[in-house]
């Protein structure tokens, strides 16, 4: 049986050396993993469709950690062309690709409508969009990370990927991700979605496995985003642990331990970050 060589526990967390490209890393939830991956060594592409913003976040955390640590590629996940162009960019400048984060969020203008009102159009491209785009990015890196002999992948998936939503805890709340004036409620597209990307977790694992490629997923909890103060006061009241929502702090150590050496024997695996919600 072949051996690793042994290193310290400290020393496997780290990922320097690796490049590592986050979809959406200029988000909520990305720009903490983007900087997280930075302090752990890692050289950070963010890619989003978004130029502005991905550049703001770009500056911000080079600045805080006084080095050049994060580079910035804008890219739209759902357009092919537009995936090849960046893997391109991406291997003529930093010559490998280490490490891919699916954490984009995209989404059409209708996207947050209750299921009576969502249309079968809507429906179907909302999973083209997010599934085809996560698809796309998994296919055109895994490619490269094949004639590497080597890589890491995680996606993002949800605990309402595996379970089904308590409905009760949206009653009486309005808020939705693009329009705080909507009634509140958990997409019927998002439970699709992310069963959908746990599903092609455990695929591309067994699938990418023999090319030293490991694919694992995130699934959190509730995120707190400053929601409605009773949907954050149901939401808590469900949790085990600390009776409160998830924040992007929680997730951080778990994407790094994910893309590190320090999961080095781990693949296929969708680790629920909840808080005990799901229990």
């Amino acid at each position: 049986m072949a051996k690793n060589k042994e290193v310290s526990v400290a020393k496997r967390f780290n990922l320097s050396g690796n490049v590592c490209l986050i979809t959406g890393g200029a988000g909520l939830i990305g720009s903490s993993f983007t900087r997280a991956c930075a302090e752990a060594g890692g050289t950070v592409i963010i890619v989003e469709i978004d130029e502005k913003r991905g550049q703001a976040v770009t500056k911000k955390i080079n600045q805080q950690l006084k080095r050049q640590a994060v580079f910035f590629e804008k890219c739209d996940i759902t357009s092919e062309q537009s995936v090849k162009e960046l893997v391109a960019k991406v291997i003529k400048k930093h010559k490998r690709i280490d490490a891919l984060v699916n954490n984009a969020f995209p989404r059409n203008k209708n996207w947050g409508k209750k299921f009576e009102e969502v249309t079968a159009q809507d429906f179907c491209e909302h999973l083209d969009m997010h599934v085809g785009g996560y698809f796309v990015m998994t296919r055109e890196i895994s490619r490269v990370m094949q004639e590497q002999g080597h890589g890491a992948i995680v996606s993002m998936g949800s605990i309402y990927g595996i379970g089904a939503p308590k409905f009760s805890i949206y009653e009486g709340a309005v808020y939705s991700v693009d329009d705080k004036s909507k009634p509140m409620t958990t997409p019927v597209e998002y439970a699709a979605i992310k069963g959908a990307i746990v599903n092609l977790t455990k695929y591309w694992a067994a699938y990418l496995g023999p090319h030293g490629i490991r694919v694992n997923a995130i699934s959190p909890g509730g995120v707190f985003d400053n929601q409605p103060e009773s949907f954050v006061k149901k939401y808590s009241e469900r949790v085990p642990l600390g009776r409160r929502m998830a924040t992007v702090e929680d997730l951080n150590a778990v994407l790094v331990f994910l893309l590190s050496d320090a999961s080095r024997y781990m693949t296929g695996q969708n680790l629920v970050v909840d808080g005990g919600w799901t229990l």
